[in-house]
């Protein structure tokens, strides 16, 4: 009676074709759990595969970046031995230039005195004056070069250090997000093994472990989801190495080019030599004649100082010559 009466509310007539309907649906629903079983197990055996992928890709950056690390730790460290070589250098031509200078003022007011005692050689020791005098003032300004020329190589090298500890943070930040995304792939590894041995377990316990499923599945989600936000950040922390790596390669063009213009600053001046200046300053004046006794004084003292300046000069050309290698060979890395 009970059966008659249900089946008449709810619209049925027969009650053979209900449990027909009832085996088809049965039917339907274990061959609905069979392909999702079946297609659970090809989505692990997929994520298996991408797991050992990551893995694989993981262990291959932090080889990299090891290599790199290792390979930037040599280049700061030759990079700050060019430093203090071009820093040394310089700080031998800025004090020669100090003498020369001091020397060739000392040189005016001894020609000064001469002048006073010898009336009739008027116009020599004038000239000698002017020489010298335009001497001084070559050497004035070639000073003021210098200093102009090493104030930017240390603001090039301010830029280059800057540029090399904001590389070094993002490549931190990157190597602590790698690990992170390490963990959680570790993490959703666990949770999809643990879901295919619940899948296992479905088999004799469906409906008891139904809810346990879905808390599972929710838990993976949300282990998906916290993993493709690590790599969304790692993917803007990679680009942002991109541009610290940029940076750097610009500060490096700058500090070779400024290192280019002081080699070409720092070569010695011998007595008398004339060398371009950067400033576009052509000193011209007139060459005393070999008569001129105040000549022949500074003849016989730059004779009497020759073989010190002979091996000033050698040891000047060697310190060039390596600095000039040594720019090159920065040159030809870049």
């Amino acid at each position: 009676i009970q059966t008659a009466i249900r089946l008449h509310v709810e619209g049925k007539t027969s009650l053979h074709k209900d449990l027909k309907l009832k085996r088809r649906e049965q039917r339907e629903q274990r061959e609905r759990r069979r392909k999702a079983k079946e297609e659970e197990l090809q989505r692990l055996r997929a994520l298996q595969e991408e797991k050992e992928r990551k893995l694989a890709e993981l262990e291959l950056l932090k080889e990299a970046q090891r290599q790199a690390q290792a390979l930037l730790e040599q280049d700061e460290l030759r990079r700050r031995q060019q430093h203090e070589q071009m820093q040394q250098a310089l700080e031998v031509q800025l004090r020669e230039a100090e003498e020369v200078s001091g020397g060739a003022r000392g040189a005016c007011g001894r020609g000064v005195a001469q002048r006073a005692q010898w009336g009739g050689n008027g116009d020599d020791m004038q000239a000698e004056m002017a020489l010298k005098e335009a001497e001084a003032e070559r050497q004035r300004k070639r000073i003021r070069e210098l200093e102009e020329m090493q104030q930017r190589l240390e603001e090039a090298l301010k830029l280059e250090i800057r540029a090399r500890q904001d590389e070094e943070a993002f490549r931190y930040t990157q190597a602590r997000l790698l690990a992170e995304e390490e963990e959680k792939m570790k993490a959703l590894m666990t949770l999809q093994e643990e879901q295919e041995e619940y899948i296992l377990k479905t088999q004799r316990e469906k409906q008891e472990l139904k809810q346990e499923m879905e808390n599972k599945t929710r838990a993976l989600e949300e282990a998906q989801r916290q993993l493709e936000e690590v790599r969304a950040n790692r993917h803007k922390v990679d680009q942002d190495v991109v541009v610290a790596q940029r940076k750097l390669r610009q500060a490096s063009t700058n500090v070779k080019h400024w290192n280019v213009q002081m080699n070409r600053l720092m070569h010695p001046i011998g007595p008398g030599e004339k060398r371009p200046s950067v400033g576009g300053f052509n000193a011209s004046f007139r060459i005393p004649s070999q008569r001129d006794p105040g000549l022949r004084l500074r003849q016989n003292s730059e004779n009497e100082e020759q073989p010190a300046e002979k091996k000033e000069n050698v040891e000047k050309s060697e310190s060039d010559k390596r600095l000039s290698q040594a720019s090159n060979g920065d040159m030809d890395m870049s």
